[in-house]
Formats: structure tokens, C-alpha cells, sequence
């Protein structure tokens, strides 16, 4: 699992995607919250400017980010 440290009150869950190095672009983490691939604490969301928060669990490709 990935502990990803929040600065501030949010980060969008494509940033977030870049910030751990799970994409290489932007347009990369779009296309992979587009179909589905990404799960927000257990469900999948198509969301791409989503709020992740602190306590939040994003899945995606086998990897767990925990926000905290």
C-alpha cells in the first residue's frame, strides 16, 4: 500500500494518480478513470476531478493509496 501524505484539504484523483507514479500523464490518468479502472474507497468512479481527502482509499491496478 501506498501512503500518500495530503497538503491541504484535497487532491484530485488525477493528480493524485501522477503524484504516486501510477501514470505518466495527465491524459493518461483520464482515460483510465474513463473506463473504469479505478476504484474510490471500494467502488469504481469515473469521476476524473474527484475530491480524494484525507482517510480515502483509491485502488487501481493492483495498487492501494491510502491518503492521509
Amino acid at each position: 500500500m501506498i501512503e500518500f501524505k495530503l497538503e491541504g484539504e484535497f487532491i484530485p484523483l488525477i493528480q493524485l494518480l501522477k503524484a504516486t507514479a501510477l501514470v505518466q500523464s495527465g491524459g493518461e490518468a483520464q482515460t483510465v478513470v474513463e473506463d473504469g479502472l479505478v476504484k474510490y474507497n471500494g467502488k469504481v468512479d469515473y469521476r476524473k476531478r474527484l475530491k480524494v481527502r484525507s482517510g480515502d482509499v483509491i485502488n487501481f491496478m493492483g495498487q492501494s493509496i491510502k491518503v492521509i
